[in-house]
């Protein structure tokens, strides 16, 4: 900072001058500029190296997301449940619905629903209205081996406390209550929760004043019951091509192996258990597409625009190149004298994968049995896929381990960026310190320049007389 003696033909501007400092000059906006001429360097550095990585990081994402949709998308035809699922279709949908697992063999049946299975369900006698006391003691309710007790005093004797201590019972082993109110009073009903003969009821009572005895009820008994039965509890039974059978539950599962069977009304039909080929050729229609998506990604990483100049984040990638080479083998290769052109896909001249359903039908009909062959098992087209797949997206794989290293890059550079910011900010205290201690100094030699000036003037002044 240049520091001048003033002449003494001026005397009104001060023998030391110093370009500003001590007569308002920005010491703030100096010391951010000097501050930041010594920032710009490291801050560049950071900068440059996160945008890099971060760039690194998001093409990274972009592949694993593709590869984890193309492992997806492999899993129905790798272990071949894509080509074991079943559909049913029934004669008379107003008799009973029915659907399939993989497990169940296809074939045609003729189903006879000769009953509907039902649960129990019984009334008291009228009473006046649900507020009516009906008695205390203790009543029993059981089904099967399954029973709770309720205490049953003056505070909850009526009705309607009754059908709300059956409900709300935690132990209730299998019914429920309600109140039905008709020209001749009110009745508790109740009801087992579970269809079939072996979901009755049985209500005793003890104790008490006797007349919880008005609800009692053994579904063994042929006299002396004061529930009347409302409706019987019974099985459904049915005949599977003239083989009997019965359930408990309109819902059969046993009857025919990996067959639900829903049945809803009296009647004979047939249900009919046959392949689902659409399974499949929704599961290699994803296979197609995800692929195609992967092509894509690795496609727009790894291509150079001379046009504008521009790389694309992984141009050059040993492991990017890696998995593109890997995958070009295997979908120009063959399983068990197979190729994809024999299942209805063509490689297409930008390497993706062209799927032609027609020709896939074609290859699906009679079972699909050639097509699962060349997908599924441990030498199919989808194992020879999945098993490098796993050592690029598993848990230790060589993608998760780069993205891994760059998170880690990353919060170094973080920690960087925190030790710059506070090495700058000490600098800056540093400096504005060193500046205002400067200031004050000028400003001293100033006060006192002027003081010489004036008396140099009354020197000057004095001689002329």
């Amino acid at each position: 900072m240049a520091v001048t003696v003033g002449s003494t033909s001026t005397p009104t501007s001060g023998i030391l001058t110093a370009a500003g400092v001590g007569s308002g000059l920005d010491v703030n906006g100096l010391v951010s500029q000097l501050v930041a001429a010594k920032r710009a360097p490291q801050q560049s550095a950071i900068d440059n190296q996160k945008a890099s990585a971060q760039t690194q990081l998001s093409a990274l994402g972009q592949v694993t997301a593709a590869l984890s949709a193309l492992q997806s998308s492999l899993s129905s035809l790798n272990d071949g449940s894509a080509f074991t699922v079943r559909k049913t279709s029934v004669g008379d949908s107003t008799l009973l619905s029915a659907s399939a697992s993989s497990t169940a063999t296809t074939g045609n049946y003729s189903v006879n629903v000769t009953q509907l299975a039902t649960a129990l369900k019984a009334s008291s006698a009228a009473f006046a209205s649900d507020t009516t006391n009906v008695g205390t003691g203790t009543l029993t309710i059981s089904v099967g081996s399954q029973q709770m007790s309720l205490s049953i005093d003056s505070t909850n004797s009526s009705l309607a406390s009754i059908r709300d201590a059956i409900n709300n019972a935690s132990n209730n082993p299998g019914v429920s209550a309600t109140i039905v109110t008709g020209t001749d009073g009110a009745h508790l009903s109740i009801s087992s929760t579970q269809t079939g003969t072996a979901n009755v009821f049985k209500v005793t009572s003890s104790g008490g004043d006797g007349g919880l005895a008005a609800l009692n009820y053994d579904p063994n008994a042929t006299t002396g019951n004061k529930l009347s039965v409302v409706t019987a509890a019974k099985d459904a039974t049915y005949t599977i091509d003239g083989l009997a059978g019965s359930s408990s539950q309109n819902t059969v599962t046993t009857a025919i192996d990996g067959v639900t069977l829903n049945l809803t009304a009296v009647g004979t039909t047939t249900v009919t258990v046959a392949n689902d080929a659409s399974a499949a050729t929704t599961a290699i229609g994803n296979f197609v597409n995800t692929y195609n998506s992967f092509v894509g990604i690795y496609n727009n990483l790894t291509q150079y625009d001379p046009t504008s100049g521009t790389a694309g984040a992984l141009i050059g990638d040993a492991t990017l190149n890696g998995i593109q080479s890997t995958f070009s083998k295997i979908v120009g290769g063959a399983v068990n004298g197979n190729t994809l052109a024999s299942v209805g896909i063509s490689l297409q001249v930008d390497g993706t994968l062209q799927l032609d359903s027609g020709k896939l039908a074609t290859a699906m009909s009679g079972g699909g049995g050639t097509v699962k062959a060349f997908f599924s098992g441990t030498g199919g087209f989808a194992a020879q896929f999945s098993t490098p797949l796993d050592g690029w997206i598993g848990s230790s794989g060589i993608l998760g381990t780069r993205t891994s290293n760059i998170n880690q890059q990353l919060s170094d550079l973080a920690n960087q960026q925190t030790a710059l910011d506070d090495s700058m900010a000490a600098l800056t205290a540093r400096y504005q310190a060193q500046f205002n201690a400067l200031d004050a100094m000028l400003a001293k030699l100033n006060s006192t320049s002027s003081y010489l000036t004036q008396q140099f003037d009354a020197l000057n002044g004095s001689s002329k007389k």
